[in-house]
């Protein structure tokens, strides 16, 4: 596997462990508990590896904005929370930020 794709792998944890966060509802529902650790431990796994690779501001910055930008879109399309013009047109600048920052590192996307 490559670094990139270990890095897309932890965003999906980490947006996973976000979600079970919600789900487990103050930890009082027991498997969504259990997935925010498992999800969170993973990804930081995964993060570790990749800084073998990655730079550091790079790997961060698109772990942190992709992972925060899915999980805007999960709230608002799961949870139902509101969608403002504010909120969608700040979700598109941090996807944004995050594609520049790929291609800043060098690397192709994907």
């Amino acid at each position: 596997m490559t670094a990139w794709l270990i890095l897309a792998l932890t965003i999906l944890l980490e947006v996973a462990g976000s979600t079970m966060m919600k789900l487990a509802n103050g930890f009082s529902a027991f498997w969504p508990s259990v997935g925010v650790f498992v999800c969170y431990s993973g990804a930081l796994v995964g993060l570790t590896l990749v800084l073998r690779t990655i730079d550091l501001s790079i790997a961060y910055a698109i772990w942190a904005g992709a992972g925060t930008a899915l999980i805007a879109a999960i709230g608002i399309i799961w949870f139902r929370e509101p969608a403002s013009a504010l909120k969608l047109v700040s979700l598109t600048l941090v996807i944004v930020g995050v594609v520049g920052l790929q291609l800043s590192s060098g690397a192709r996307p994907g």
